[in-house]
């Protein structure tokens, strides 16, 4: 109930001529009450989580956040009452004033009370349902004891529903870190229990909405999925449209009648005998007749889909652990729903797979978000791409312009027609011999692809290469033009392989092998090209209204890379790099006559007159001119257009450029230092941060050497920060003075690796993720994960002509950098280290 002095504690402990917090205000609703859940960088992250009753915000502090795993309870330490304002507070709290550090809108919406809500509350026993963006579902707050403590202790829970899902296959915290500030008020309302067929069998109740649509129908003992068009770009009414995963694996169909379950691929083969853990957990959820539509995969240990694992647990006999990820629903419980909007047989099926407690089965989850931001963020873990439907879209059982694909790289299936010999210490093949058939059924040679393998892999495609042996070509054009000699198959293989680009004689560029296809036909593979949907961009195409000054001017004489290179390279990468450059200051690398000719770095422009780059306000750098942000996309190729080649970041952001939330250490080796030994050291760099508690990641520098990055809280100012940097870089090159130095200059590193501390001070700049160098070669800055350290083969391995190959990867090593952020102060004490104060 309302304390009897409104907000008195709230008003208290603020000081409103300092703080942007509101003092009071909001319009209650009681019949449909508001949550916020708002996560706050303070001493401490935590969530603060508040529900509308009595017309204030009762407020709970969740120092974990909120789990959808109903075994997990979450500690919610009660706080004292905010004003309904409070729900669209998101902002800086200044220092010095209560609860300082950042706010940001995690999830919003409204709630409704299980009973009467101020009894439960009073009794310490709440329970809710969460209408979010995020949080969905039954809830329930119960306080740890009955005592009047002013912060009493609750636990947040997650009830059991269709909502709840294990915290080993997902953390809601971590896999979406980010502001819903900007979304309206979510209007959707829960699943109701039970199916809605079951509830009206009658094909003559059309006012009970869809259900006149589906019609009575025996079980068909076969049935045809239907397909998704490959397109260039995204449609433009993106609100009619819906976004799932495209998962990296074989299309499967179920088939339930009685206490039978069939499993068939998309070409109708039977594959239940190969997935007899899978047809288990489908008959426990004691089904009526039905056909399932979905997706096996397995993942790997990053919770991604790893197709050469599925081909490999299929090739082992290993196949218990496949999961089958469900997202339609054609045919249940005597009806035909084929003609049925997808959003409905999507509801329905989300009621009976949300009742499965195992986790072979899953329902394909549709995400809420703009599609662009969907393909960025798919293409950054490391997925395949997105797969979008329309909404009203019926059942078809063929390919359809109703269901789109859209792909992080080009990627499609290929026929194995031959192979070629290894070389030096390799196994088993060289390279397949790629091809694809046309409308005449003729083959036509496409290319090779010798990368992606590991040695069970060429082991495994070497036998089945040699019992389909052939004397004879079995491509359309006889010379190919492979150095090595070829060897011939019957061409029934089919393999998974994602590319750069087709080249104009029809060859596929930097290629890599991802698995064989057991699942497709080969007389099946033709070469896809993207549909252009009306009014959508193509999207591997430059804007026709941008326009590239001296397009053929040579960057690079040494791989003759073109401006125009440079910029479309800089659309390309957009998605990827926007990610770690947005809200920072940046330096510009200019180049006007390419890499040859003398550089200009700029920090400050007097006009910016650049779409995408904005001057940011001059108190940031007191007595200095505006620094500069990129902020959209164009902004890259606007600076591309004016010849700039490097992007480089402060340690700091644009809300609080006077304390920095990240530590860089840059080893930079000297002369004499061989790759091995610049590998061997950033792993040794690794473990003592380890050993001081600081979790760190790494990328190439795109040079010479490699950048160790550390994600902190915003608590200590420059000089702190730098000079604990030092300390770190001092007890190093003191512990390993063979290996390490502390001081700069060529004539201190020879033979040895200099760990630049330097890039942390004030104004100081790295050279961001996915920048180009200007160096010969134009190699880029790239984050990859500690675990691939040791196969990477210099800091310069992907460049301007080869990065295509990693564009899967994408982000996806640093997927955890923004829920890694973490103090300095117990670091500084076991390394002995004090700052003269906190804020300095």
């Amino acid at each position: 109930m309302a304390s009897k002095v409104p907000l008195k504690t709230y008003k208290g402990k603020r000081d409103f001529k300092v703080t942007p917090e509101p003092r009071t205000g909001g319009m209650a609703n009681e019949s449909k009450r508001s949550f916020v859940i708002q996560k706050h960088w303070a001493s401490r992250l935590h969530y603060d989580f508040r529900l509308e009753l009595d017309g204030y915000m009762k407020s709970w502090a969740v120092p974990k956040g909120p789990s959808l795993d109903p075994g997990e309870k979450r500690m919610a330490i009660q706080v004292e009452d905010h004003p309904i304002s409070y729900n669209t507070f998101e902002g800086k709290i200044p220092a010095m004033q209560y609860g300082a550090g950042e706010v940001i809108i995690w999830d919003k919406g409204y709630w409704i009370p299980v009973g009467d809500p101020y009894l439960a509350y009073e009794d310490g026993h709440l329970k809710f349902e969460l209408h979010g963006h995020k949080l969905e579902g039954k809830w329930v707050l119960v306080r740890m004891n009955t005592k009047r403590e002013k912060q009493p202790p609750w636990l947040l829970i997650k009830e059991k529903d269709e909502f709840a899902r294990s915290h080993t296959e997902y953390r809601i915290v971590e896999a979406l870190p980010d502001s819903v500030a900007e979304k309206k008020l979510p209007e959707k309302t829960l699943v109701a229990k039970g199916s809605p067929v079951e509830k009206n069998t009658s094909r003559k109740s059309s006012k009970e909405g869809w259900r006149a649509d589906a019609k009575k129908s025996g079980l068909p003992t076969q049935f045809k999925p239907q397909l998704a068009t490959l397109v260039a770009a995204p449609p433009p009414d993106s609100a009619e449209w819906q976004y799932e995963i495209k998962f990296d694996g074989y299309r499967l169909m179920a088939r339930i009648e009685a206490n039978t379950v069939r499993l068939f691929t998309r070409n109708g083969n039977d594959w239940s005998g190969k997935l007899s853990a899978l047809v288990a957990a489908i008959k426990k959820l004691r089904l009526p007749p039905a056909w399932l539509d979905g997706e096996i995969v397995v993942l790997n240990d990053s919770g991604i889909p790893d197709f050469q694992a599925l081909q490999g647990a299929f090739d082992h006999a290993l196949t218990e652990n496949i999961i089958f990820y469900v997202f339609d629903l054609p045919f249940y419980n005597g009806f035909d729903l084929t003609a049925v909007p997808l959003g409905e047989r999507r509801t329905l099926l989300k009621t009976i797979i949300g009742k499965s407690d195992d986790a072979l089965i899953r329902f394909s989850n549709a995400f809420d978000a703009p599609q662009g931001d969907l393909l960025a963020s798919a293409c950054r873990l490391g997925l395949e791409g997105v797969i979008g439907k329309k909404k009203t879209s019926l059942y078809v059982s063929r390919r359809s312009h109703d269901w789109i694909k859209l792909k992080c790289t080009q990627r499609q299936e290929f026929v194995i027609g031959g192979y070629t010999d290894p070389q030096g210490k390799r196994l088993g093949i060289g390279s397949l011999l790629l091809g694809v058939y046309d409308e005449s059924g003729k083959l036509h040679y496409a290319g090779n692809v010798g990368t992606g393998f590991n040695r069970t892999s060429l082991e495994d495609i070497k036998k089945k290469l040699d019992g389909l042996a052939s004397p004879q070509n079995p491509f359309m054009e006889t010379k190919l033009g492979t150095r090595q000699k070829a060897h011939w198959v019957v061409p029934r293989l089919v393999a998974e392989v994602s590319f750069g680009e087709w080249t104009r004689a029809g060859r596929v560029r930097h290629a890599v092998f991802h698995g064989v296809r057991a699942d497709k036909k080969a007389k099946s593979v033709f070469r896809e090209k993207p549909a252009h949907l009306q009014g959508a961009q193509k999207t591997n195409e430059l804007p026709k209204t941008f326009k590239v000054s001296h397009p053929d001017r040579v960057v690079d004489t040494s791989i003759k890379v073109t401006k125009l290179d440079v910029i479309q390279y800089y659309f390309l990468i957009a998605p990827l790099m926007m990610e770690h450059l947005k809200g920072r200051p940046v330096s510009l690398v200019r180049a006007p006559e390419g890499i040859a000719g003398p550089f200009f770095f700029q920090k400050h422009i007097d006009k910016v007159n650049m779409p995408g780059i904005k001057q940011l306000a001059s108190e940031l750098n007191p007595g200095h001119a505006p620094l500069l942000e990129v902020y959209r996309p164009a902004g890259l190729l606007a600076a591309a257009q004016m010849n700039v080649l490097e992007f480089h970041t402060w340690n700091a952001t644009k809300t609080n450029i006077l304390k920095p939330d990240r530590m860089t250490f840059d080893l930079d080796p000297g002369a004499g230092v061989a790759w091995t030994e610049i590998r061997d050291s950033a792993q040794l760099v690794r473990e003592f941060l380890s050993q001081l508690g600081l979790v760190s990641f790494i990328k190439t520098s795109g040079g010479k050497g490699l950048h160790i990055v550390v994600p902190i809280h915003r608590l200590y100012g420059w000089e702190a920060v730098k000079d604990f940097s030092q300390a770190i870089v001092k007890h190093l090159a003191g512990t390993l003075p063979q290996r390490f130095t502390a001081k700069s200059g060529p004539r201190n590193r020879v033979g040895k690796i200099f760990i630049d501390y330097l890039r942390n001070g004030f104004g100081a700049t790295t050279v961001a993720a996915w920048s180009v160098r200007s160096r010969p070669g134009l190699g880029i800055s790239v984050p990859i994960q500690w675990s691939e350290l040791d196969s990477v083969t210099g800091s310069a391995q992907w460049n301007i002509s080869n990065i295509q190959d990693r564009l899967e990867v994408g982000n996806s090593p640093w997927k955890d950098y923004r829920s890694s952020a973490q103090g300095l102060s117990s670091s500084m004490k076991i390394l002995g280290f004090r700052p003269l104060k906190k804020g300095s």
